[in-house]
């Protein structure tokens, strides 16, 4: 058995107001009254780049940190572990 769309006209919109009519009588604001309020919200020290690289403060200092310190364990402190009291059997 095969299934079949059933076609139907589209309902018609009791209140009479078209969502897609206003929008597009609207358009755009001949001069926003605010443009110059926000403007500083995007310059200088609140750009977007300026708020992310100050989400994370001292990341770059601890990554180098940490590398340093994982090359020098690395190096420095490579010790055999198998001789303190497991016993030969052990791994």
């Amino acid at each position: 058995m095969r299934l079949t769309s059933v076609r139907r006209t589209p309902r018609q919109n009791l209140t009479g107001f078209d969502p897609k009519a206003f929008a597009a009588s609207s358009g755009s604001p001949a001069k926003d009254p605010w443009a110059r309020a926000e403007a500083w919200r995007y310059t200088g020290p609140f750009t977007r780049w300026n708020r992310f690289k100050g989400s994370f403060p001292g990341l770059g200092i601890a990554t180098v940190a940490f590398a340093v310190y994982c090359g020098y364990e690395y190096l420095f402190l490579n010790e055999d572990h198998h001789g303190d009291g497991h016993g030969d059997g052990h791994h």
